[in-house]
């Protein structure tokens, strides 16, 4: 059995959102136990990470030293993220593994994932990304060719295309890895975006690539057994926050689809993450699921989280 584990960018921070790197190897450590524990029943396991508090950070830098070095661009961004959190993922599997007796290579793959140039999110960039600024200071990064908006009392905060996810451009080393037999961390932040130029040739773009949608489609493209989206709660919920508030056991694609429709899940949190779950379990007819943490293994078994399976067929 084949799972792709997708950690949420939060899960490579403190409890209270601390980023130094002390804190993101505890909770790098604390992730890598539930992996270890997957591979311990036999499965092979491709783990994908979220990347925002971390290019984040990258974007402070930006804004600090802009008039000394060259701004990084956004994919670079995501590479420099996906190696540093690959690099800390796999240290931290090494050693869980160990604790266990279990002798398994692991790798991290700094990883591309393909958009369209044409893309409409291109013309006009919504995705807020980094800290809020105050007008002199997001005029400056202006000038530096970033597109900024006002966000009134909070300050201007900078905005950035969110293009499709239309292909896994490294998915075949991935497949290769795990054949091989390695746990492979790949494709954090939702991959790096680039481009196929009219030459044929590849190029990175100022953009962001939704996590969970990356997640679902490497899933897709490693063919998968199981997706899992792992975040900080055991159960999708309906009516949250209410008294009639719902944990979702498991429910079939279009069941879940409606819930979603029916305004169900925040577009902020658990949105989109129902939504990448729906379109693998739609492309690839297996089932996904969310969950937490510490329930991964039964989730791997369906005794756990919101487990999402195909419409059942009439006989």
């Amino acid at each position: 059995m084949r799972i792709l584990l997708a950690l949420g960018g939060n899960a490579m921070t403190s409890p209270d959102g601390k980023a130094r790197p002390e804190d993101q190897i505890a909770a790098a450590e604390k992730a890598m136990e539930a992996v270890a524990a997957l591979v311990a029943e036999g499965i092979d396991v491709i783990v994908t990470h979220g990347n925002g508090p971390q290019v984040g950070n990258l974007l402070v830098k930006n804004e600090i030293a802009a008039g000394v070095v060259p701004l990084v661009p956004l994919d670079w961004c995501g590479a420099q993220t996906q190696g540093t959190i690959g690099n800390i993922l796999v240290n931290a599997l090494d050693r869980a593994l160990a604790l266990r007796g279990i002798e398994r290579p692991a790798a991290a793959l700094v990883t591309r994932t393909r958009v369209d140039a044409d893309d409409p999110a291109f013309a006009k960039p919504s995705k807020p990304i980094g800290r809020y600024l105050p007008e002199p200071e997001a005029r400056r990064m202006i000038e530096h060719g970033e597109t900024w908006e006002d966000r009134g009392e909070r300050g201007w905060r900078r905005v950035v295309a969110s293009p499709e996810p239309l292909e896994v451009l490294d998915a075949p080393a991935v497949v290769a890895l795990v054949d091989a037999g390695f746990v492979v961390v790949a494709n954090g932040g939702g991959g790096i975006p680039t481009v196929r130029r009219d030459d044929g040739s590849l190029a990175g773009v100022e953009a962001v690539i939704d996590k969970d949608l990356g997640a679902a489609l490497l899933a897709r493209d490693i063919e998968v057994d199981m997706l899992v989206i792992a975040t900080d709660v055991a159960h999708a919920v309906l009516g949250f926050g209410t008294p009639e508030a719902e944990d979702v056991g498991e429910v079939t694609l279009t069941q879940m689809r409606e819930h979603a429709a029916a305004g169900h899940f925040a577009g902020g949190s658990m949105g989109p993450k129902v939504d990448a779950v729906c379109r693998f379990v739609e492309h690839s007819g297996r089932p996904g699921v969310i969950t937490d943490l510490g329930t991964i293994v039964a989730a791997a078994n369906r005794t756990a989280g919101t487990i999402v399976v195909p419409d059942r067929k009439e006989a």
